[in-house]
């Protein structure tokens, strides 16, 4: 029988001390101990390499009362200082950029809003290297001093190579936009669908934290998809993830059969016949005041505009249904703009899903509509790029380092 690789076997004991200090800090060595169902004595020889790196840090909780009596407790907790981080969230629109610590708080963050959804690749990697080291350098700080960046987009990522597959972003197909990044600025760059990115973030932030299950929806001029799996983003062959949008739910005909053509803004926008590429010629911003007209005309009793939303809702909730069946997460968080927060959307959205779902799972999973901000996602990018420095298994103590065929962009 093949034993384990014992570095390895390291690595992962290493990285999930680290991330129950991250999640549940401060915390003791005990209550890592209970958490992990590590021993005490592999929890406190991991935590000593991690003090020792000053990745971790200590706190003390309670006074010395005396010798007698015993000493006040000692907490762990992640060091903020023990490292800088980049995230960028890619819109049609809009390049957002922050800088965070190793806690992921940011440090320093700008938007510039500037329409890239034209631009050639080449283009797109100056506005962002333009814009990364705009915000290093208002945070005082220098690309040295910066450990790793991750960039997030709409489409289908193949993270490992650092390559875009598909996006609205790019007119291209397959753009190394990793590799680029990573020549251009000096540091490790990776790449990532936005909805992973979303995910990540309610998982450390927001309604996801606490949880090692749920699904993300997220409902834009596209529609995106992502998994949490016993804490840990669901991936398929090269670090794809799910394009929600290219799901079937018919087969095909004159009026489509994958999802993206029942369910997203742009569909709703097709239906009722409003000049969506004339609209989308004119930018996202044209996009997004489309769908805002449909939602008051909808509240203001247009039955055309709810009888569309409706159809976009009914549609989504059959195919939440389906990922309920397979995965029956505890929640499944809806994000998105103003047509996701919709009553005219969302009743549908529920209704049908309660419809559809077997009774077994009725009562098994609350959706949560979210509303998200391009802050909360860059958040998350830097939240993945914290996640490779102290979880990828390739180092046993100090930031772990992406492996040469993430930097260098090799599958």
């Amino acid at each position: 029988m093949k034993t384990a690789d014992p570095e390895l076997m390291r690595a992962i004991n290493r990285f999930h001390v680290m991330d129950a200090i991250r999640r549940f800090g401060p915390i003791s060595r005990v209550e890592i101990s209970q958490l992990t169902e590590l021993s005490p004595t592999t929890v406190s020889a991991i935590t000593a390499a991690l003090l020792d790196d000053k990745l971790i840090m200590t706190m003390q909780v309670g006074a010395l009362r005396d010798s007698t009596r015993g000493r006040p407790r000692v907490m762990l907790r992640l060091n903020p200082d023990a490292a800088r981080v980049v995230g960028v969230k890619l819109a049609p629109d809009l390049i957002t950029v922050a800088v965070t610590n190793f806690c992921a708080d940011v440090l320093r963050s700008v938007a510039l809003p500037i329409r890239i959804d034209r631009q050639t690749p080449a283009v797109i990697a100056d506005l962002v290297e333009d814009g990364v080291r705009r915000c290093v350098s208002d945070a005082g700080l220098e690309m040295k001093d910066i450990s790793g960046l991750c960039i997030g987009l709409p489409g289908v990522v193949e993270r490992a190579a650092g390559v875009c597959r598909q996006s609205p972003i790019f007119g291209d197909r397959d753009v190394a936009f990793g590799p680029q990044l990573t020549e251009r600025l000096g540091v490790p760059v990776t790449i990532d669908c936005d909805v992973n990115l979303c995910a990540l973030a309610e998982h450390w932030f927001g309604q996801g934290r606490g949880l090692n299950d749920f699904l993300v929806v997220s409902v834009e001029r596209s529609l995106g998809l992502g998994i949490l799996h016993n804490g840990e983003l669901f991936r398929g062959a090269s670090g794809l993830s799910p394009d929600l949008g290219d799901f079937m739910v018919r087969p095909s005909g004159n009026e489509g059969g994958r999802l993206g053509d029942l369910a997203s803004e742009t569909s709703v926008l097709a239906d009722l016949e409003t000049p969506a590429r004339s609209r989308e010629s004119d930018g996202a911003h044209g996009h997004g005041r489309a769908i805002a007209q449909v939602v008051q005309r909808a509240d203001a009793g247009d039955k055309r505009c709810i009888a569309a939303l409706a159809a976009a809702g009914e549609a989504l909730g059959f195919a939440i249904a389906n990922l309920i069946t397979l995965f029956a997460p505890p929640k499944v968080i809806v994000s998105g703009g103003e047509m996701a927060h919709s009553e005219h959307f969302l009743g549908p959205l529920r209704r049908a899903l309660a419809a559809q779902l077997p009774p077994s799972l009725a009562d098994v999973s609350e959706i949560v509509a979210r509303e998200w901000s391009d802050g909360i996602w860059v958040r998350g990018a830097a939240a993945m790029t914290l996640r490779d420095l102290y979880g990828a298994p390739w180092n046993t103590t100090g930031p772990a380092r992406p492996s040469t065929a993430i930097a260098e962009g090799e599958p």
